[in-house]
């Protein structure tokens, strides 16, 4: 790309390409980020809660007392964190079993089938938990995740704005109604609840990936570069932030910097499709 071309003109070349970058980060973000965006993620692993030094203390407790709901609860959260997935879903059935109305507990249950990809289940059970209690918001930003991961934004948008309604400090109902917003090109709209989202948790590097990918959708590099930056700070291993930033970089006429950008993501995710077309224009070096 030639450093003689105006800004607009840069823009306008790049304007095609766009719709990849932000496939590609939707299709990322989808699965959660690692460093700094567990609030994004509904489906989080911590290893010490998911040890088999707990877990074997839960089940001393079990044994114990094998009326306690509380304690099958318990393991099951256990079980899900160390991956045993089978096994968690039985100690939540038993759960169920001895207090049908733990909503807790179903929406727990229902994490546990949307990693097993069950997510037919999973709404079901998110559904069990908002009928016993109303005002459950992670049941309802879980079962919203679902219905955007399916494309029903409209159901989608109903649970996160029930969520916005009630809670207006709920960063993850903000973030992911950016997300339906953004899929939809609706990309100002997008832009304000990303801006939402990063006021009320500033660490968490999702919301300015997105963020940063609506604006090179409206054609401002130099904020997507801004929220880019920021982004790659706080998760040097994203692939799909350097790749973006990249984007950006290419766009405000800078090959040899967009370059390292793309470098950098190919050897997070060589395949990348983001990076791996961009260095095809701006040149290996």
């Amino acid at each position: 790309m030639s450093n003689h071309l105006s800004a607009r003109d840069r823009m306008c070349r790049m304007r095609k390409f766009l719709p990849h970058a932000t496939l590609l980060c939707l299709a990322t973000l989808l699965a959660g980020c690692n460093t700094g965006g567990s609030v994004y993620n509904d489906v989080p692993i911590n290893k010490s809660v998911g040890s088999s030094t707990n877990i074997a203390s839960l089940t001393a407790v079990i044994e114990s007392n094998p009326s306690d709901a509380t304690a099958y609860s318990t393991r099951g959260i256990a079980y899900g964190q160390a991956g045993k997935l089978d096994l968690a879903v039985a100690d939540f059935n038993q759960a169920l079993q001895l207090n049908p109305n733990s909503y807790q507990t179903y929406a727990n249950r229902a994490l546990v089938y949307r990693r097993l990809g069950q997510n037919d289940l999973a709404v079901a059970d998110y559904t069990r938990a908002i009928n016993i209690k109303p005002d459950y918001d992670p049941a309802y930003v879980g079962r919203g995740n679902i219905y955007r991961q399916q494309g029903n934004y409209n159901a989608a948008l109903a649970d996160f704005n029930s969520v916005i309604t009630r809670d207006s400090s709920d960063a993850r109902a903000f973030y992911n109604r950016g997300l339906i917003y953004q899929a939809q090109r609706q990309d100002n709209q997008a832009i304000e609840d990303f801006a939402t989202a990063i006021g009320l948790n500033p660490k968490a590097s999702a919301p300015y990936i997105a963020r940063g990918i609506s604006y090179l959708a409206i054609n401002d590099p130099n904020a997507a570069f801004s929220d880019l930056s920021m982004a790659v700070n706080l998760d040097r291993e994203s692939s799909v932030a350097w790749a973006n930033r990249g984007l950006a970089l290419e766009m405000l006429g800078k090959p040899k910097d967009a370059r390292r950008n793309f470098t950098r993501a190919m050897s997070l995710d060589n395949s990348n499709k983001i990076a791996r077309e961009g260095l095809s224009r701006v040149g290996q070096g």
